[in-house]
């Protein structure tokens, strides 16, 4: 049977909780969400993917069902190496975790700080193998869009292997949500999940 979860009218991270909780009581192998807002589409479509579910979105322009189907051999399989994941270490790397909420850096010259959050982001590379993953919030998400100074330096450090996750509760707050030319997606729950993973968290 397949397991229905309405989540109309909650804003992120809400619906990706609500997904999880259910899942973690019920481990379904097909399953339907179904959401109000585009943000809520593409972060639980991530969460239902990443946890082996092959997803298809049906929208009639206002509500939207995300189906997730998966078959339960995959499932155990999948969910048994993502809690070795969580308890694995490499001690040859940390793992430095970046988030990036604002424009610019400091108080006092709005002009010198956006300089100076540029400079930094161009020097981020020379984390080398230890940046990990960088989150871009609030304000920060504007650094994803096609007119963003820092665009080629981001896409060169997703090209290297770091991840970047971009806020849809802010993307869609500034509407620049169909603007994002970089990044996936995400909600407050990866944000959380991704600070208890990572070595170190680096809050600019």
């Amino acid at each position: 049977m397949i397991k229905k979860i309405d989540c109309r009218k909650l804003q992120c991270p809400a619906p990706v909780l609500n997904t999880k909780k259910f899942l973690e009581k019920e481990p379904a192998t097909e399953i339907d969400v179904i959401v109000d807002n585009d943000a809520a589409v593409e972060n639980v479509s991530r969460f239902l993917s990443f946890h082996g579910f092959e997803v298809s979105v049906d929208t009639d322009g206002v509500t939207s069902t995300i189906s997730g189907r998966r078959d339960p051999e995959t499932a155990t399989i999948l969910e048994t190496n993502l809690d070795h994941t969580k308890t694995t270490h490499n001690s040859d790397t940390q793992k430095i975790l970046v988030v990036i909420s604002s424009q610019q850096i400091g108080k006092g010259d709005n002009e010198l700080g956006q300089k100076l959050m540029i400079n930094f982001v161009k020097t981020l590379k020379e984390m080398g193998n230890d940046l990990w993953r960088l989150i871009l919030l609030n304000g920060g998400v504007k650094f994803s869009t096609k007119d963003s100074k820092i665009l080629e330096d981001l896409t060169d450090l997703d090209a290297s292997g770091v991840s970047i996750l971009v806020c849809g509760a802010c993307l869609t707050h500034f509407g620049l949500m169909d603007a994002k030319v970089i990044g996936e997606t995400t909600n407050m729950l990866d944000v959380v999940t991704s600070m208890q993973l990572a070595d170190k968290v680096i809050n600019i």
